[in-house]
This record gives C-alpha cells, structure tokens and sequence, in this order.
C-alpha cells in the first residue's frame, strides 16, 4: 500500500501505482471525480535562465509527517474521498515529474479547490529543497532556489 503520502527516490513510485493505491482505497466506491496535479522540471527559471537540471533534498522524516499531516487534514473534509501527495526526490533533467498530487471526491466541485489547497500547502510546509542548475551564455551556475529567493 502506498499510503497517504511521502518523499520518495526517483523512479521509486509512478503515477499509475498511486492511482491504483486510490482505486483500492475502501472508500472509493463513493468517489465520482479524481483529479491529479504532475508537478514536472521547468526548463526556464523566473530569471528567463536555462535549466540544465534540478537537484532535489529532503528533511524526510519531517517532509513526510507535513505531507501526511496535509492529507489527513483535507481527507477529512466534506465530499472528500482521499488525497495524496508524493515528491520525489533526486537529479531530475527538464521534463521529468517531481510531484504528484491526487485528490478523490465524490464531485468535481469537491476535488479541485482541495487539489489547488494541497499544492499550495506543500509548497509552504514540506521541507523539500531545490538546486537549480542554469546555463546562460556559456556560464554555468547552481544555487538552492530558496537562498536565491532571499537575495532577489
């Protein structure tokens, strides 16, 4: 079982395995609506740089306590039937997936307002951390996307 949620190594979970985790889930027979969110690399930053790569890190246990705690939270409200947020973690090259959210309700109108709310909660409460790789003009940098923010 896939559970609820959690940071995972590149290539150790796929899309299709946390569909299938939601359709096996005891109460899914009551949904009517999945709706899924596949975070993927940008291959241009904010700055208009060119990704080369990203490398990605986690605070673990921490990570997957605030995703858990995430996904208990909005499972429980009205109309919803699960959610579940899985990052991966790793070296990922432009195009790859990073994240996959999915949400089960018994409406669409249920599913997607918790979809948006539970990308926006991870972003601000899981500890996951991102290296960007840039090349601009033959110039190659890297810095931690949440260091950079602070100096811009």
């Amino acid at each position: 079982m896939i559970g609820k949620g959690g940071v995972h190594s590149k290539g150790t979970i796929s899309l299709k395995e946390i569909i299938n985790s939601a359709k096996q889930g005891a109460s899914f027979d009551k949904a009517g609506a999945v709706a899924i969110f596949l975070g993927v690399v940008r291959g241009v930053t904010q700055n208009k740089e060119r990704v080369t790569k990203l490398e990605l890190e986690a605070y673990e246990e921490k990570a997957n306590e605030a995703l858990e705690q995430i996904c208990s939270a909005l499972k429980a409200r009205r109309g919803i039937i699960d959610v579940q947020i899985h990052h991966l973690i790793g070296d990922f090259e432009v195009g790859e997936d990073l994240v996959y959210v999915l949400v089960a309700g018994e409406h669409r109108s249920n599913v997607f307002p918790v979809l948006q709310e539970a990308v926006d909660r991870y972003k601000e409460k899981a500890p996951i951390f991102k290296k960007e790789y840039t090349a601009e003009e033959g110039k190659t940098e890297s810095y931690w996307v949440t260091e950079r923010k602070k100096h811009d």
